[in-house]
């Protein structure tokens, strides 16, 4: 009975991060300056309001999934539609939790895992909605990956390391050698930082897996735009960030499977 007691709390805890990973993919980019904002405000405040007309959201309104069906996917001020994003990243929030539970237990590493995966989470909405890997989101995921493997939760330090590095030096250089040939930005420096995030989590062995997973989910991703209409070009910018995070979520439950024997060693 405890530990579905404490697993229900996981995931009361997750849908409420679920809920703050939404106000700093909205608000994140503004604050930044990634985007243009007349009031870009911060992540504790103005008071969260409806994006179309502004009006304030009432508290009740602000439960976590439940808020969004009372409100039957609409503002409660002016009607406009509310994105599907938001109850979409709450449950992701959620299942962060869970799936880190089940697989480390009731641990500091369980804890770092969700909170390795919720950051993929708000960075892959932050690139599709705007394009950008925010630094202030990627750097931080880097070192903190550092700090966790000095002592080994995830990949051996040299490892680690070797994988920060490496990953961010491999993306960058592809991204010169295809800017070079074909006069257009394939791989921003947000791509090679993320890598390189990946990397410190991970070790140097995963960056191959994580780069072809993430080929896989791109291309998946494109046939998926074409199937439903959409026109997709050469010159189509397609955000890679969304992919690459996807693998590396991937990349961190399959981890969780093998370890204490390493899944890349």
């Amino acid at each position: 009975m405890s530990y579905w007691v404490i697993l229900v709390t996981w995931v009361l805890v997750g849908l409420l991060i679920g809920s703050f990973l939404n106000v700093v993919i909205y608000r994140g980019p503004k604050m930044w300056n990634l985007v243009e904002s007349d009031s870009p405000g911060n992540l504790v405040s103005p008071r969260s309001y409806c994006p179309s007309c502004k009006a304030p959201i009432k508290r009740i309104n602000m439960i976590p999934l439940l808020g969004y069906i009372m409100l039957h996917g609409k503002c409660a001020s002016c009607s406009a539609s509310i994105s599907l994003r938001y109850p979409l990243v709450e449950l992701l929030g959620a299942a962060a939790a869970v799936i880190a539970t089940i697989l480390f237990g009731f641990t500091v590493t369980a804890a770092l895992a969700a909170l390795f995966i919720w950051t993929l989470i708000a960075l892959s909405f932050i690139d599709a909605e705007t394009g950008f890997l925010p630094d202030a989101l990627t750097i931080p995921l880097l070192a903190l990956g550092i700090v966790a493997n000095a002592i080994d939760l995830f990949a051996t330090l040299p490892n680690a390391l070797i994988g920060a590095t490496a990953g961010y030096l491999i993306f960058r250089l592809i991204g010169a050698v295809f800017q070079r040939l074909r006069g257009l930005e394939g791989l921003g420096q947000g791509d090679a930082k993320l890598l390189g995030a990946l990397g410190a989590w991970l070790g140097w062995q995963a960056l191959a897996p994580l780069v072809f997973a993430g080929a896989v989910l791109a291309l998946a991703a494109v046939g998926t735009m074409r199937l439903s209409g959409k026109t997709v070009s050469n010159e189509t910018p397609i955000p890679f960030g969304p992919a690459l995070a996807g693998a590396g979520a991937i990349a961190m439950i399959l981890n969780g499977l093998h370890l204490p024997a390493n899944i890349w060693n």
